[in-house]
């Protein structure tokens, strides 16, 4: 496979992934800013047929697509890049426990760790740096509304489990519906 190729592959796995990225829901009533969306799709896509490294590139370019194309203020701000830091650790849980063992029990194994590590990032992120940003320059204090505790365990948790979940399931019945063109371009 050329350089150019990969390259252009990687192009359209980033705008797909920006538009994956627009269609975006809520999963916890009374939370509506707490969204998910399926763009990682692409980058495990691009994990299947390159390496961590060309799906870390499609997270990377979506995101700033996302920056140009779809900003939205403080929202983007201060949500891409926890964005950036929870994908890429649940990204690289595949890489390092899936990849190069493509097996059911592996992939239940990275789906796990996976979820583990971007709740836990999440809860850490939202602490130490969207909860302080949040209050400072989008006047949305949430430790003043329902209390820094309360947010932290009762929303950012069982959301990003979810939400790992939900992703680690819609990959798995991507990955099995495409795995013969995967095997094929991968092949090529």
């Amino acid at each position: 496979m050329t350089n150019t190729r990969k390259m252009v592959m990687i192009a359209i796995l980033s705008a797909l992934s920006f538009v994956l990225m627009l269609f975006s829901f809520p999963l916890i009533p009374g939370a509506s800013f707490l969204k998910v969306d399926f763009s990682i799709i692409p980058m495990f896509l691009a994990l299947i047929m390159y390496d961590y490294k060309s799906s870390f590139g499609v997270l990377i370019l979506r995101s700033l697509l996302k920056l140009l194309l779809d900003n939205r203020g403080a929202e983007t701000y201060i949500g891409l890049p926890m964005n950036i830091v929870a994908l890429n650790l649940f990204l690289a849980s595949f890489a390092i426990l899936w990849k190069n063992k493509e097996t059911l029990a592996s992939f239940i194994k990275a789906s796990i760790v996976g979820t583990v590590l971007l709740t836990l990032s999440m809860l850490l992120l939202n602490y130490v740096y969207a909860v302080p940003l949040y209050a400072t320059f989008a006047n949305f204090d949430i430790s003043a509304t329902i209390g820094l505790g309360n947010y932290l365990i009762a929303m950012v948790t069982p959301f990003n489990i979810v939400e790992g979940i939900l992703m680690a399931v819609i990959f798995y019945l991507a990955y099995v519906a495409c795995k013969p063109i995967l095997e094929r371009y991968r092949n090529s």
